[in-house]
Protein backbone atom coordinates (compact mmCIF):
# COMPACT_ATOMS: atom_id res chain seq x y z
CA UNK A 1 0.00 0.00 0.00
CA UNK A 2 1.12 3.72 -0.16
CA UNK A 3 1.40 5.34 3.20
CA UNK A 4 -0.08 3.38 5.92
CA UNK A 5 -0.64 6.39 7.97
CA UNK A 6 -1.96 8.49 4.81
CA UNK A 7 -5.69 8.11 5.58
CA UNK A 8 -4.85 9.81 9.23
CA UNK A 9 -2.93 12.19 8.04
CA UNK A 10 -4.67 13.82 5.26
CA UNK A 11 -8.51 13.61 5.68
CA UNK A 12 -9.43 16.14 3.16
CA UNK A 13 -9.63 15.64 -0.76
CA UNK A 14 -7.72 18.28 -2.65
CA UNK A 15 -8.24 19.18 -5.93
CA UNK A 16 -6.54 21.67 -8.51
CA UNK A 17 -8.69 24.55 -9.30
CA UNK A 18 -10.42 25.44 -12.40
CA UNK A 19 -9.86 28.30 -14.54
CA UNK A 20 -11.82 30.95 -12.52
CA UNK A 21 -15.22 31.73 -14.12
CA UNK A 22 -15.31 35.08 -15.57
CA UNK A 23 -11.86 33.71 -18.05
CA UNK A 24 -13.40 30.64 -18.89
CA UNK A 25 -16.51 31.62 -19.81
CA UNK A 26 -14.31 33.87 -22.39
CA UNK A 27 -12.96 30.81 -24.56
CA UNK A 28 -13.92 27.00 -25.60
CA UNK A 29 -11.09 25.54 -23.26
CA UNK A 30 -11.02 23.25 -21.21
CA UNK A 31 -12.46 24.33 -17.62
CA UNK A 32 -9.82 22.38 -15.89
CA UNK A 33 -6.21 22.55 -16.42
CA UNK A 34 -3.86 19.42 -16.00
CA UNK A 35 -0.55 20.36 -15.55
CA UNK A 36 2.03 17.96 -16.22
CA UNK A 37 4.58 18.06 -14.03
CA UNK A 38 3.77 20.56 -12.19
CA UNK A 39 5.38 20.25 -8.88
CA UNK A 40 2.19 21.64 -6.79
CA UNK A 41 0.03 19.19 -8.43
CA UNK A 42 2.22 16.48 -8.08
CA UNK A 43 2.17 17.05 -4.30
CA UNK A 44 -1.36 17.20 -3.77
CA UNK A 45 -1.52 13.74 -6.20
CA UNK A 46 1.04 12.40 -3.61
CA UNK A 47 -1.17 13.13 -0.47
CA UNK A 48 -4.33 12.22 -2.14
CA UNK A 49 -2.97 8.57 -3.29
CA UNK A 50 -1.71 8.39 0.27
CA UNK A 51 -4.93 8.26 1.28
CA UNK A 52 -6.03 4.70 -0.15
CA UNK A 53 -5.68 1.88 2.32
CA UNK A 54 -5.02 -0.76 -0.10
CA UNK A 55 -8.05 -2.67 1.40
CA UNK A 56 -8.80 -6.00 1.33
CA UNK A 57 -12.00 -6.06 -0.82
CA UNK A 58 -11.22 -3.08 -2.87
CA UNK A 59 -14.93 -2.00 -3.69
CA UNK A 60 -13.66 0.70 -6.29
CA UNK A 61 -13.20 -2.38 -8.47
CA UNK A 62 -16.42 -3.03 -7.70
CA UNK A 63 -17.38 0.52 -8.36
CA UNK A 64 -15.72 0.43 -11.70
CA UNK A 65 -17.01 -1.03 -14.67
CA UNK A 66 -13.47 -1.75 -16.27
CA UNK A 67 -12.52 -3.31 -13.14
CA UNK A 68 -9.82 -0.36 -12.89
CA UNK A 69 -6.49 -1.54 -10.50
CA UNK A 70 -7.12 1.48 -8.16
CA UNK A 71 -5.07 0.58 -5.13
CA UNK A 72 -2.05 -0.55 -7.19
CA UNK A 73 -1.72 2.76 -9.17
CA UNK A 74 -2.51 4.73 -6.27
CA UNK A 75 0.30 3.04 -4.36
CA UNK A 76 2.92 3.66 -7.54
CA UNK A 77 1.96 7.53 -7.68
CA UNK A 78 2.60 8.05 -4.13
CA UNK A 79 6.12 6.54 -4.96
CA UNK A 80 6.49 8.45 -8.27
CA UNK A 81 6.96 5.33 -10.10
CA UNK A 82 4.97 7.28 -13.42
CA UNK A 83 5.50 4.17 -15.78
CA UNK A 84 4.40 1.52 -13.61
CA UNK A 85 1.38 3.66 -12.66
CA UNK A 86 0.98 4.33 -16.27
CA UNK A 87 0.79 0.41 -17.19
CA UNK A 88 -0.99 -0.46 -14.07
CA UNK A 89 -4.24 2.41 -15.34
CA UNK A 90 -3.68 1.07 -19.51
CA UNK A 91 -3.64 -2.29 -18.55
CA UNK A 92 -7.67 -1.99 -17.86
CA UNK A 93 -8.62 0.95 -19.74
CA UNK A 94 -7.90 2.09 -23.15
CA UNK A 95 -8.43 5.83 -22.62
CA UNK A 96 -8.31 6.92 -19.30
CA UNK A 97 -7.50 10.75 -20.63
CA UNK A 98 -11.25 10.20 -21.76
CA UNK A 99 -12.84 8.67 -18.61
CA UNK A 100 -10.84 11.08 -16.62
CA UNK A 101 -12.21 13.80 -17.87
CA UNK A 102 -15.72 12.66 -18.56
CA UNK A 103 -16.50 9.22 -15.95
CA UNK A 104 -19.33 10.69 -13.00
CA UNK A 105 -16.59 8.38 -11.22
CA UNK A 106 -18.82 5.33 -9.77
CA UNK A 107 -15.07 4.40 -8.21
CA UNK A 108 -15.08 7.63 -6.01
CA UNK A 109 -18.70 6.56 -4.18
CA UNK A 110 -17.79 2.91 -3.76
CA UNK A 111 -14.37 3.91 -2.57
CA UNK A 112 -14.08 1.88 1.59
CA UNK A 113 -12.71 5.64 3.11
CA UNK A 114 -16.05 7.07 2.14
CA UNK A 115 -17.86 5.80 4.86
CA UNK A 116 -16.56 7.77 7.12
CA UNK A 117 -14.33 10.83 5.38
CA UNK A 118 -14.44 12.30 1.86
CA UNK A 119 -13.48 9.61 -0.56
CA UNK A 120 -9.80 9.58 -2.60
CA UNK A 121 -10.07 11.86 -5.64
CA UNK A 122 -9.54 8.77 -7.84
CA UNK A 123 -10.56 10.92 -11.01
CA UNK A 124 -8.56 13.55 -11.02
CA UNK A 125 -5.32 10.70 -10.13
CA UNK A 126 -6.35 8.80 -13.30
CA UNK A 127 -6.21 11.51 -15.40
CA UNK A 128 -3.16 12.83 -14.17
CA UNK A 129 -1.27 9.38 -14.41
CA UNK A 130 -2.26 9.59 -18.14
CA UNK A 131 -1.19 13.17 -18.68
CA UNK A 132 2.14 12.68 -17.10
CA UNK A 133 2.70 9.71 -19.06
CA UNK A 134 1.64 11.06 -22.37
CA UNK A 135 4.14 13.93 -21.20
CA UNK A 136 7.05 11.30 -20.34
CA UNK A 137 6.75 9.57 -23.34
CA UNK A 138 6.08 6.69 -21.96
CA UNK A 139 2.52 6.38 -24.03
CA UNK A 140 3.80 4.49 -26.93
CA UNK A 141 1.81 2.56 -30.09
CA UNK A 142 1.82 -1.53 -29.37
CA UNK A 143 2.30 -3.07 -32.90
CA UNK A 144 0.79 -6.85 -33.30
CA UNK A 145 3.92 -9.46 -33.71
CA UNK A 146 2.45 -11.01 -36.66
CA UNK A 147 -0.99 -11.10 -38.22
CA UNK A 148 -4.00 -13.39 -37.79
CA UNK A 149 -4.92 -12.57 -41.51
CA UNK A 150 -8.68 -11.78 -39.99
CA UNK A 151 -10.67 -8.84 -41.00
CA UNK A 152 -13.12 -6.99 -38.60
CA UNK A 153 -15.37 -3.89 -39.19
CA UNK A 154 -16.05 -1.77 -36.69
CA UNK A 155 -19.36 0.66 -37.36
CA UNK A 156 -19.28 3.43 -34.91
CA UNK A 157 -16.42 5.39 -33.37
CA UNK A 158 -17.48 6.27 -30.28
CA UNK A 159 -15.47 5.26 -27.22
CA UNK A 160 -17.43 1.34 -27.39
CA UNK A 161 -15.86 0.97 -31.08
CA UNK A 162 -12.41 2.41 -30.48
CA UNK A 163 -11.77 0.64 -27.34
CA UNK A 164 -12.93 -2.65 -29.08
CA UNK A 165 -10.79 -1.51 -32.56
CA UNK A 166 -7.80 -1.07 -30.32
CA UNK A 167 -8.01 -4.20 -28.90
CA UNK A 168 -8.53 -6.38 -31.72
CA UNK A 169 -5.86 -4.42 -33.72
CA UNK A 170 -3.45 -5.30 -31.35
CA UNK A 171 -4.28 -9.36 -31.50
CA UNK A 172 -3.52 -9.26 -34.59
CA UNK A 173 -6.53 -8.50 -36.70
CA UNK A 174 -6.82 -6.40 -39.38
CA UNK A 175 -9.45 -3.38 -38.41
CA UNK A 176 -11.25 -0.77 -40.22
CA UNK A 177 -13.20 1.80 -38.07
CA UNK A 178 -16.11 3.35 -39.65
CA UNK A 179 -17.58 6.64 -39.06
CA UNK A 180 -20.09 8.65 -40.73
CA UNK A 181 -18.96 12.00 -39.76
CA UNK A 182 -16.34 13.77 -41.42
CA UNK A 183 -13.91 12.90 -38.29
CA UNK A 184 -13.24 9.87 -36.21
CA UNK A 185 -14.67 9.90 -32.42
CA UNK A 186 -18.17 10.07 -32.33
CA UNK A 187 -19.93 11.62 -29.67
CA UNK A 188 -16.69 12.45 -27.75
CA UNK A 189 -15.86 14.26 -30.83
CA UNK A 190 -19.14 16.31 -31.90
CA UNK A 191 -21.48 15.47 -28.55
CA UNK A 192 -18.73 16.67 -25.89
CA UNK A 193 -17.91 20.51 -25.77
CA UNK A 194 -14.44 21.67 -26.04
CA UNK A 195 -14.72 22.96 -22.49
CA UNK A 196 -15.18 19.54 -21.39
CA UNK A 197 -12.55 17.74 -23.32
CA UNK A 198 -10.51 19.17 -25.80
CA UNK A 199 -10.48 17.32 -29.06
CA UNK A 200 -6.46 17.19 -29.28
CA UNK A 201 -6.72 14.56 -26.81
CA UNK A 202 -8.70 12.47 -29.19
CA UNK A 203 -6.42 12.91 -31.66
CA UNK A 204 -3.13 12.03 -29.91
CA UNK A 205 -4.91 8.64 -29.29
CA UNK A 206 -6.53 8.24 -32.69
CA UNK A 207 -2.37 9.03 -34.01
CA UNK A 208 -1.57 6.09 -31.71
CA UNK A 209 -3.95 3.51 -32.89
CA UNK A 210 -3.34 4.23 -36.33
CA UNK A 211 0.81 3.86 -35.94
CA UNK A 212 -0.60 0.01 -33.97
CA UNK A 213 -2.38 -0.75 -37.66
CA UNK A 214 -5.66 0.63 -36.76
CA UNK A 215 -7.48 1.93 -40.21
CA UNK A 216 -10.06 4.93 -40.34
CA UNK A 217 -13.11 5.42 -42.76
CA UNK A 218 -14.87 8.85 -41.67
CA UNK A 219 -17.38 10.27 -43.87
CA UNK A 220 -18.83 6.83 -44.84
CA UNK A 221 -22.43 6.07 -44.09
CA UNK A 222 -23.20 2.47 -43.55
CA UNK A 223 -26.12 1.19 -44.83
CA UNK A 224 -25.97 4.11 -47.72
CA UNK A 225 -22.25 4.65 -48.69
CA UNK A 226 -21.89 1.07 -48.22
CA UNK A 227 -24.41 -1.67 -47.61
CA UNK A 228 -24.80 -3.87 -44.69
CA UNK A 229 -24.60 -6.75 -46.99
CA UNK A 230 -21.42 -6.04 -48.58
CA UNK A 231 -19.65 -5.62 -45.14
CA UNK A 232 -20.46 -9.02 -44.49
CA UNK A 233 -18.89 -9.97 -47.53
CA UNK A 234 -15.63 -7.88 -47.27
CA UNK A 235 -14.90 -8.36 -43.35
CA UNK A 236 -14.97 -12.05 -41.20
CA UNK A 237 -16.62 -10.20 -38.46
CA UNK A 238 -18.54 -7.05 -38.01
CA UNK A 239 -19.12 -5.38 -34.34
CA UNK A 240 -21.54 -2.64 -34.11
CA UNK A 241 -21.07 -0.03 -32.21
CA UNK A 242 -23.04 2.63 -33.06
CA UNK A 243 -24.17 4.40 -29.88
CA UNK A 244 -28.02 5.33 -28.71
CA UNK A 245 -28.74 8.30 -30.58
CA UNK A 246 -32.56 8.74 -31.22
CA UNK A 247 -33.83 11.16 -28.86
CA UNK A 248 -36.79 11.02 -26.20
CA UNK A 249 -39.01 13.52 -27.77
CA UNK A 250 -41.40 16.05 -25.59
CA UNK A 251 -45.01 15.59 -27.03
CA UNK A 252 -46.44 18.56 -25.90
CA UNK A 253 -48.72 21.44 -28.35
CA UNK A 254 -46.52 23.92 -29.66
CA UNK A 255 -43.38 21.08 -30.60
CA UNK A 256 -43.56 22.07 -34.30
CA UNK A 257 -42.63 26.14 -33.19
CA UNK A 258 -38.82 27.02 -34.22
CA UNK A 259 -36.63 27.64 -32.03
CA UNK A 260 -37.17 23.68 -30.64
CA UNK A 261 -33.99 21.69 -31.18
CA UNK A 262 -32.78 18.64 -29.78
CA UNK A 263 -29.24 18.63 -28.31
CA UNK A 264 -27.15 17.00 -30.86
CA UNK A 265 -28.85 19.56 -32.74
CA UNK A 266 -27.10 22.29 -31.01
CA UNK A 267 -24.44 21.23 -29.77
CA UNK A 268 -22.53 19.58 -32.84
CA UNK A 269 -22.38 22.48 -34.61
CA UNK A 270 -21.07 24.59 -31.70
CA UNK A 271 -18.38 22.32 -31.47
CA UNK A 272 -17.38 22.52 -34.54
CA UNK A 273 -17.25 26.48 -34.56
CA UNK A 274 -15.32 25.75 -30.96
CA UNK A 275 -12.49 23.80 -33.37
CA UNK A 276 -12.61 26.65 -35.94
CA UNK A 277 -14.74 24.92 -38.51
CA UNK A 278 -17.66 27.22 -40.53
CA UNK A 279 -21.23 25.84 -39.79
CA UNK A 280 -23.99 27.33 -42.05
CA UNK A 281 -27.45 28.91 -40.48
CA UNK A 282 -26.08 27.46 -36.99
CA UNK A 283 -28.72 28.33 -34.43
CA UNK A 284 -27.07 30.56 -31.69
CA UNK A 285 -28.28 31.54 -28.10
CA UNK A 286 -26.76 34.87 -28.17
CA UNK A 287 -29.20 37.46 -26.33
CA UNK A 288 -31.81 34.55 -25.92
CA UNK A 289 -33.68 33.25 -23.01
CA UNK A 290 -32.69 29.68 -23.56
CA UNK A 291 -34.97 26.77 -21.75
CA UNK A 292 -32.74 23.49 -21.57
CA UNK A 293 -35.44 20.49 -20.19
CA UNK A 294 -33.25 17.81 -18.78
CA UNK A 295 -31.15 17.91 -15.70
CA UNK A 296 -28.47 15.66 -16.74
CA UNK A 297 -24.83 15.90 -18.07
CA UNK A 298 -25.74 16.68 -21.52
CA UNK A 299 -28.17 19.49 -20.31
CA UNK A 300 -25.08 20.93 -18.37
CA UNK A 301 -23.19 20.94 -21.92
CA UNK A 302 -26.24 22.85 -23.35
CA UNK A 303 -25.85 25.20 -20.56
CA UNK A 304 -22.04 25.55 -20.77
CA UNK A 305 -22.42 26.09 -24.61
CA UNK A 306 -25.21 28.87 -24.15
CA UNK A 307 -22.68 30.61 -21.31
CA UNK A 308 -20.09 31.08 -23.68
CA UNK A 309 -22.67 31.99 -26.71
CA UNK A 310 -23.88 34.93 -24.82
CA UNK A 311 -27.58 33.64 -24.00
CA UNK A 312 -29.95 36.59 -21.78
CA UNK A 313 -30.51 33.58 -19.65
CA UNK A 314 -30.39 30.29 -18.74
CA UNK A 315 -32.98 28.18 -17.07
CA UNK A 316 -32.27 24.50 -17.00
CA UNK A 317 -35.46 21.75 -15.95
CA UNK A 318 -35.69 19.11 -14.23
CA UNK A 319 -39.37 16.86 -13.59
CA UNK A 320 -37.78 14.86 -10.60
CA UNK A 321 -37.25 16.69 -7.31
CA UNK A 322 -33.47 18.01 -6.44
CA UNK A 323 -31.76 15.10 -4.97
CA UNK A 324 -30.41 15.95 -1.12
CA UNK A 325 -26.86 16.78 -1.26
CA UNK A 326 -25.89 13.70 1.31
CA UNK A 327 -26.25 10.15 0.59
CA UNK A 328 -29.62 8.75 1.56
CA UNK A 329 -30.45 5.91 3.59
CA UNK A 330 -31.95 4.18 0.75
CA UNK A 331 -28.91 4.30 -1.06
CA UNK A 332 -26.29 3.24 1.35
CA UNK A 333 -22.36 3.01 0.58
CA UNK A 334 -21.11 1.56 -1.71
CA UNK A 335 -23.80 2.07 -3.86
CA UNK A 336 -24.07 5.09 -6.42
CA UNK A 337 -26.14 7.13 -4.68
CA UNK A 338 -28.68 10.24 -6.76
CA UNK A 339 -26.76 13.21 -5.50
CA UNK A 340 -27.11 17.13 -5.98
CA UNK A 341 -24.52 17.96 -8.00
CA UNK A 342 -23.09 21.07 -9.43
CA UNK A 343 -21.21 20.39 -13.17
CA UNK A 344 -18.99 23.25 -14.13
CA UNK A 345 -20.99 24.88 -16.46
CA UNK A 346 -23.70 25.27 -13.60
CA UNK A 347 -20.81 27.21 -11.82
CA UNK A 348 -21.00 30.24 -14.84
CA UNK A 349 -24.51 30.78 -14.51
CA UNK A 350 -28.06 29.96 -15.12
CA UNK A 351 -30.64 28.36 -12.92
CA UNK A 352 -31.70 24.87 -12.26
CA UNK A 353 -35.42 24.36 -11.62
CA UNK A 354 -36.61 21.15 -10.13
CA UNK A 355 -40.04 19.20 -10.18
CA UNK A 356 -41.33 20.43 -13.20
CA UNK A 357 -43.16 19.79 -16.26
CA UNK A 358 -43.66 21.87 -19.66
CA UNK A 359 -47.53 21.54 -20.20
CA UNK A 360 -47.29 23.34 -23.76
CA UNK A 361 -44.57 25.02 -26.07
CA UNK A 362 -46.00 28.61 -27.16
CA UNK A 363 -45.13 30.76 -30.01
CA UNK A 364 -45.53 34.37 -31.60
CA UNK A 365 -46.76 34.87 -35.08
CA UNK A 366 -43.77 33.99 -36.58
CA UNK A 367 -44.32 30.78 -35.26
CA UNK A 368 -41.20 30.92 -33.05
CA UNK A 369 -41.55 29.49 -29.41
CA UNK A 370 -42.13 32.62 -27.45
CA UNK A 371 -42.54 30.76 -23.82
CA UNK A 372 -43.34 27.54 -21.74
CA UNK A 373 -46.32 26.55 -19.44
CA UNK A 374 -44.86 24.69 -16.76
CA UNK A 375 -46.54 22.95 -13.50
CA UNK A 376 -44.85 22.28 -10.86
CA UNK A 377 -45.64 18.07 -9.61
CA UNK A 378 -45.08 16.10 -6.91
CA UNK A 379 -44.67 12.66 -6.97
CA UNK A 380 -47.55 10.61 -6.28
CA UNK A 381 -47.07 6.91 -5.77
CA UNK A 382 -43.84 7.42 -8.02
CA UNK A 383 -45.37 8.81 -10.60
CA UNK A 384 -45.30 12.92 -11.66
CA UNK A 385 -48.49 14.52 -11.00
CA UNK A 386 -49.53 18.35 -11.63
CA UNK A 387 -49.85 20.47 -8.95
CA UNK A 388 -52.87 22.36 -9.50
CA UNK A 389 -52.62 26.53 -9.34
CA UNK A 390 -49.31 26.41 -10.22
CA UNK A 391 -49.05 27.06 -13.73
CA UNK A 392 -46.96 29.40 -15.28
CA UNK A 393 -44.94 30.63 -18.05
CA UNK A 394 -41.74 31.04 -18.80
CA UNK A 395 -40.04 32.87 -21.47
CA UNK A 396 -37.99 31.61 -24.03
CA UNK A 397 -36.74 31.90 -27.73
CA UNK A 398 -34.96 29.17 -27.65
CA UNK A 399 -35.40 25.32 -26.02
CA UNK A 400 -33.27 22.55 -26.19
CA UNK A 401 -34.84 19.32 -25.19
CA UNK A 402 -31.88 17.02 -23.21
CA UNK A 403 -34.14 14.43 -22.07
CA UNK A 404 -31.67 11.04 -22.83
CA UNK A 405 -31.88 8.91 -25.92
CA UNK A 406 -34.32 5.95 -26.59
CA UNK A 407 -31.93 3.63 -28.57
CA UNK A 408 -29.80 3.07 -32.07
CA UNK A 409 -31.07 4.92 -35.26
CA UNK A 410 -33.49 2.60 -36.26
CA UNK A 411 -33.18 2.17 -40.66
CA UNK A 412 -30.54 1.05 -43.41
CA UNK A 413 -27.75 -0.79 -41.37
CA UNK A 414 -29.87 -2.68 -38.85
CA UNK A 415 -32.78 -3.69 -41.53
CA UNK A 416 -29.49 -4.63 -44.00
CA UNK A 417 -27.53 -6.57 -41.48
CA UNK A 418 -31.01 -8.33 -40.34
CA UNK A 419 -30.51 -7.83 -36.53
CA UNK A 420 -33.27 -8.49 -34.41
CA UNK A 421 -34.16 -5.28 -31.46
CA UNK A 422 -35.25 -5.58 -28.18
CA UNK A 423 -38.71 -4.24 -26.18
CA UNK A 424 -36.23 -0.98 -25.78
CA UNK A 425 -35.17 -0.63 -29.01
CA UNK A 426 -31.75 -1.84 -28.71
CA UNK A 427 -30.11 -4.24 -31.00
CA UNK A 428 -30.13 -7.98 -29.16
CA UNK A 429 -27.05 -9.70 -28.50
CA UNK A 430 -26.14 -12.87 -26.07
CA UNK A 431 -23.94 -12.92 -23.06
CA UNK A 432 -20.84 -13.15 -25.91
CA UNK A 433 -22.05 -9.97 -27.24
CA UNK A 434 -23.39 -11.81 -30.71
CA UNK A 435 -26.69 -10.80 -32.57
CA UNK A 436 -28.27 -13.64 -34.19
CA UNK A 437 -26.51 -12.70 -37.14
CA UNK A 438 -23.63 -15.24 -37.63
CA UNK A 439 -20.42 -12.79 -37.81
CA UNK A 440 -22.35 -9.63 -36.71
CA UNK A 441 -21.66 -8.39 -32.66
CA UNK A 442 -22.66 -5.60 -30.70
CA UNK A 443 -21.31 -3.70 -27.97
CA UNK A 444 -21.81 -0.39 -26.23
CA UNK A 445 -24.99 2.02 -26.07
CA UNK A 446 -26.70 0.03 -29.16
CA UNK A 447 -26.89 -3.23 -27.12
CA UNK A 448 -26.56 -1.67 -23.73
CA UNK A 449 -29.22 1.65 -23.75
CA UNK A 450 -27.82 5.03 -22.97
CA UNK A 451 -25.00 4.43 -20.60
CA UNK A 452 -21.65 6.00 -19.29
CA UNK A 453 -18.86 6.12 -21.25
CA UNK A 454 -16.67 3.66 -18.94
CA UNK A 455 -19.65 1.50 -19.30
CA UNK A 456 -18.92 2.01 -23.14
CA UNK A 457 -15.23 1.02 -23.13
CA UNK A 458 -15.94 -2.15 -20.74
CA UNK A 459 -18.08 -3.29 -23.19
CA UNK A 460 -16.03 -2.46 -26.48
CA UNK A 461 -13.03 -4.28 -24.13
CA UNK A 462 -15.33 -7.51 -23.55
CA UNK A 463 -16.88 -7.14 -27.29
CA UNK A 464 -13.50 -7.58 -28.67
CA UNK A 465 -12.49 -10.42 -26.86
CA UNK A 466 -15.53 -12.50 -28.06
CA UNK A 467 -14.81 -11.18 -31.92
CA UNK A 468 -11.27 -13.05 -31.19
CA UNK A 469 -12.25 -16.02 -29.86
CA UNK A 470 -15.09 -16.20 -32.82
CA UNK A 471 -12.61 -15.49 -35.06
CA UNK A 472 -9.73 -17.88 -33.83
CA UNK A 473 -11.31 -20.20 -31.16
CA UNK A 474 -10.29 -18.73 -28.44
CA UNK A 475 -8.83 -15.27 -27.15
CA UNK A 476 -5.86 -13.94 -24.36
CA UNK A 477 -7.77 -10.35 -24.35
CA UNK A 478 -8.75 -9.25 -20.86
CA UNK A 479 -11.78 -8.79 -20.63
CA UNK A 480 -13.78 -6.85 -17.43
CA UNK A 481 -16.03 -8.85 -15.33
CA UNK A 482 -18.96 -6.68 -14.88
CA UNK A 483 -19.31 -5.94 -18.55
CA UNK A 484 -19.78 -9.53 -19.31
CA UNK A 485 -21.97 -10.48 -16.03
CA UNK A 486 -24.15 -8.09 -17.08
CA UNK A 487 -24.14 -8.26 -20.62
CA UNK A 488 -27.82 -10.12 -20.99
CA UNK A 489 -29.17 -8.44 -17.92
CA UNK A 490 -28.18 -4.80 -19.67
Amino acid sequence: MADPRGFLKTRERELPSNRPVPVRILDWREVHEHRAGNPEDLAVLGRQASRCMDCGIPFCHQGCPLGNLVPDWNTLVWREQWAEASDRLHATNNFPEFTGRLCPAPCETSCVLGINQPPITIKNIEVSIVEEAFDRGLVVPQVPEWLTGKTVAVVGSGPAGLAAAQQLTRAGHTVAVYERADRVGGLLRYGIPEFKMEKQFIDRRLEQMEAEGTRFRAGVDVGRDVTGQELRERYDAILLAVGSTTPRDLPVPGRELTGILQAMEYLPPANRVAVGDTVEGQVLATGKDVVVIGGGDTGADCVGTAVRQGARSITQLEILPRPPQERPDDQPWPTYPILYRVASAHEEGGERVYAVSTQELKGDDDGAVRALSLVDIELVDGRPTPIPGTERELPAQLVLLAMGFTGPEQGQLLDQLGVSLTGRGTVVRDEEFATGVPGVFVAGDAGRGQSLIVWAIAEGRAAAAAVDAYLTGGSELPVPVTATSVALRA
